[in-house]
């Protein structure tokens, strides 16, 4: 017989509970034969679904209901707790669903309902186009063709990706997996059968090269061509190459791609030091990975604090000491001057040991094929915001993308993750001719050592900063103030704060 509590799962849900538990809570973690499951009320509605959140695992009685959603503490997915849906990202598998009874003051749940009945998705009833296609594999372009399938879309579908691998998990590439603890078999975000069980034509190592867009069709450079009722522009961001001698030295990477990622995890074991270029977040997150190999880490930036542009000066003190009692050594305010094959040398003159140089000084988008197709462009692709760009029927999305926020009517270039995959998701129901405007507030997530980083918002300059908590105990809610109003917040250990703050700001009025 199934025990009344289970320490790590909560109570045996199929014993029931009393009903008395929801009159202070929304809701409660259990299990049903030893599976999570999270029960929580909804108005006068009872509802079940899997407790744990799809992208990472995390434990949805973690996080907060919203209305009829549940959001996850760790990395902000969002889920319908009538459907299981994963309406938001980074998750996309749906949640379980579980039918709940009520007898007399008790609620019980008992089976897990198929899941056609609990995450059918509503059929678009409006004039869909026959052909869709996305250049570019990266989170974004994923996104939208999953959507695109989610939502039913029945036309052919081609994504035309220059990567060689399928679609794979980014952020991961500078942490667990560089650092050893993640095996490749979890970085795809969905394995080769998916795109041939969707029919989405996925055209790997496949390079767009011209957009006429009045012939509506796509060429590649290898001759091939693409006609398209819709098309999506998902091209991502590219690495920074300094322009120094030895840049271009074999024991010199970039970190973009799976093939980068790979390729700087061949170069760790021969190498003994490692100088890393730049002290933004993939530099560092590299940093710690890196150092989780046993390698000694140097980086080199001409910052006066780690990601003090981003942060501000109190959260970029604390990482930097935060590296530093973990053996990294920095070089601020100064950059390299010349690459070698043993060595870095720096402004200064000072000669650093490095067989293992990784560069991290930024990104830029990659606009050249819409800027060529006549489109409008800055520095990014200018969309409206539906995410349409300035010719009607192509839309683009992720880090490429340049839009006007509805609420604040500031104008937003992110290069996040999770930003890219909602553009994608948002993007794929505009194209299929439901728009909505893209409101969703930016969110980001940065893992150093054993302490991980939450941010909200988007503040390219402030005017105050507001710290509640204790930084160095690693327990913090940092508010970026512009105009007298939290434009932006970044937490340590305030998963539930961040999460709050981020439905507030989504309900500001536009």
């Amino acid at each position: 017989m199934a025990s009344q509590e289970n320490q790590d799962l909560g109570p045996d849900l199929t014993l029931g509970v009393p009903l008395a538990t929801f009159a202070n809570r929304k809701s409660l973690s259990g299990h049903v034969a030893g599976e999570s499951v999270l029960l929580a009320q909804v108005g006068e509605d009872l509802l079940a679904v899997g407790g744990a959140c799809t992208h990472y695992s995390a434990p949805l009685g973690d996080g907060i209901v919203v209305g009829d959603t549940v959001r996850c503490p760790w990395h902000h997915a969002c889920f319908s707790l009538r459907t299981g849906e994963a309406l938001q990202a980074p998750a996309f598998d749906a949640l379980s669903c579980w039918k709940v009874e009520q007898r007399g003051d008790k609620v019980f749940v008992t089976e897990k309902l198929a899941r056609e009945a609990a995450t059918a998705p509503e059929r678009v009833t409006a004039d869909q186009p026959q052909r869709i296609v996305i250049i570019g594999g990266g989170a974004a372009g994923f996104a939208a063709a999953e959507m695109l399938r989610r939502r039913n879309f029945a036309g052919e579908l081609t994504m035309l990706s220059a990567d060689s691998d399928a679609p794979y998990d980014r952020p991961n590439l500078s942490k667990d997996y560089l650092a050893g603890t993640a095996e490749e078999a979890w970085i795809p975000l969905r394995s080769q059968k998916y795109y041939a069980k969707k029919g989405i034509d996925l055209q790997l190592q496949t390079l767009a090269s011209r957009i006429d867009t009045g012939a509506r069709t796509v060429f590649t450079a290898d001759g091939s061509s693409f006609p398209f009722d819709r098309l999506l522009i998902a091209t991502g961001a590219e690495p920074i190459r300094l322009p120094i001698p030895g840049a271009d030295r074999a024991n010199v990477f970039v970190l973009r791609s799976l093939a980068d990622s790979r390729a700087i995890i061949r170069g760790t074991q021969k190498a003994k030091a490692a100088v890393i270029l730049g002290a933004g977040f993939i530099g560092l997150e590299t940093a710690a990975a890196l150092r989780a190999r046993g390698l000694d880490v140097h980086v080199v930036a001409p910052d006066a604090r780690p990601l003090e542009k981003v942060l501000g000066p109190q959260l970029g003190d604390f990482i930097r000491s935060l590296h530093e009692q973990n053996g990294v050594v920095f070089h601020l305010k100064t950059t390299a001057t010349r690459i070698d094959e043993q060595s870095v040398t720096l402004d200064s003159g000072q000669v650093v040991d490095a067989d293992l140089v990784i560069v991290g000084v930024g990104v830029k988008p990659r606009i050249t094929l819409a800027k060529e197709a006549g489109l409008a462009t800055d520095r990014g692709i200018v969309v409206n915001e539906n995410l349409e760009t300035s010719i009607p029927g192509i839309f683009a999305a992720g880090d490429v993308a340049q839009w006007q926020d509805a609420a604040t009517a500031e104008t937003r270039h992110v290069e996040h993750w999770v930003v890219a995959e909602r553009h994608g998701q948002r993007a794929a129901e505009n194209m299929l001719g439901t728009p909505q405007p893209f409101r969703s507030v930016p969110f980001f997530w940065s893992a150093h050592y054993d302490v991980s980083i939450r941010y909200v918002g988007y503040a390219r300059s402030w005017d105050d900063i507001e710290i509640d908590g204790n930084i160095e105990k690693r327990d913090c809610m940092i508010g970026y103030k512009k105009d007298g109003k939290i434009v932006a917040i970044a937490a340590i250990g305030r998963d539930i704060q961040a999460l709050d703050c981020e439905v507030a700001m989504a309900a500001r009025p536009s």
